[in-house]
């Protein structure tokens, strides 16, 4: 396949991988069933078998994500891993490729990312795609699919946004995580908000809706989706309040911080009275009434409700009737409006 930028000089080949051998799973393979934006797997896949992956692909796919863990990588970089190792691969341990691409990620020893018998050990490989993943600015903000490309750099960059649910299904095996069994479990809501005046505020609000009974998980999520909790919820997918607000924001392409009390510190000046509140607005709560007591974080829907990550062993919901509430008005410091205008 054809590759960018081939004549890189030596000083900046080491900052990209180019694209090597694009083996394409068949599309039907990524539509297995499952749970959108959750690593967990569905039933019927196991860690030595995910839709059309057997034992040697499984193997290699089980190295990814043990070497992504042991170094503390999050788990979307893990996913964005095994997103470029199934694109370029198909998750084999390949001898040949593009010119002198080699390995897992179609790695070329032309390029200084090391020897032959280095490029095809896929421990090697995966470490040094993790460190070329490293690198790349804000790669936890962008979608799996972009930060696999910025580390690629592929002629066909759309290639990779395929495998992410199928990659999220492999992370689910590997980690022995099942998805829900339970018919409403992580599936959209039928209520869907609609503010014709307001469209950002709409699809802020509509994706946290989308999102509805995903488990809460301390430090959880992310741009993409739900992520591993850390903690009491280690090993528990999910949100926690303020990686909810950071999805929902990310998909009208607003950056928000994954911790309250810096929301509201960027987001300023505060909304202080509930009834100049608005649809997509974020309403914070305090202990102390101040801006350091602040601990809980949600999405305003309109009509006195709001949609939020509450606490562990709860779910994403939506709490209504919140002004009536004497904890919400009590707790109430102030609201702010990221990137949604008045």
């Amino acid at each position: 396949m054809a590759r960018l930028m081939v004549g890189l000089p030596a000083a900046l080949a080491l900052t990209v991988l180019l694209l090597c051998v694009l083996v394409a799973i068949d599309d039907d393979a990524t539509a297995a069933p499952g749970v959108p934006g959750v690593a967990c797997a569905p039933a019927g896949a196991s860690p030595t078998h995910v839709g059309p992956y057997g034992t040697e692909e499984m193997d290699n796919a089980t190295l990814i994500v043990s070497v992504g863990t042991e170094r503390g990588i999050p788990d979307q970089g893990i996913v964005v891993a095994l997103m470029a190792a199934m694109t370029e691969s198909n998750l084999r341990n390949l001898n040949h490729g593009d010119r002198d691409s080699l390995g897992l990620f179609q790695m070329r020893p032309s390029q200084g990312w090391g020897t032959p018998s280095q490029l095809t050990d896929p421990h090697y490989a995966t470490n040094k795609f993790f460190d070329v993943l490293l690198t790349v600015p804000n790669w936890l903000g962008r979608s799996p699919g972009a930060a696999a490309q910025a580390v690629e750099r592929s002629a066909f960059p759309d290639r990779y946004n395929k495998h992410e649910q199928l990659a999220r299904q492999i992370l689910g095996a590997v980690r022995g995580i099942a998805c829900p069994t339970t018919a409403t479990a992580n599936q959209p809501d039928t209520r869907r908000v609609s503010l014709p005046t307001n469209p950002r505020a709409e699809a802020v609000i509509n994706a946290a809706l989308s999102q509805l009974d995903v488990p809460y998980a301390w430090a959880g999520g992310t741009a993409a989706g739900p992520s591993a909790g850390t903690g009491a919820d280690r090993g528990v997918v999910g949100f926690d309040c303020s990686g909810l607000v950071l999805y929902a924001y990310a998909q009208i392409g607003v950056a928000v911080p994954h911790q309250t009390q810096a929301i509201w510190r960027m987001f300023q000046p505060a909304i202080r009275d509930p009834t100049d509140v608005q649809p997509g607005d974020l309403i914070l709560l305090s202990s102390n009434g101040e801006p350091d007591g602040i601990h809980h974080i949600g999405i305003y829907m309109g009509n006195s409700r709001v949609i939020h990550a509450p606490e562990s062993g709860d779910v994403v919901k939506v709490t209504t009737n919140i002004w009536a509430s004497p904890f919400w008005s009590r707790e109430f410091v102030g609201a702010v409006r990221p990137g949604v205008p008045r």
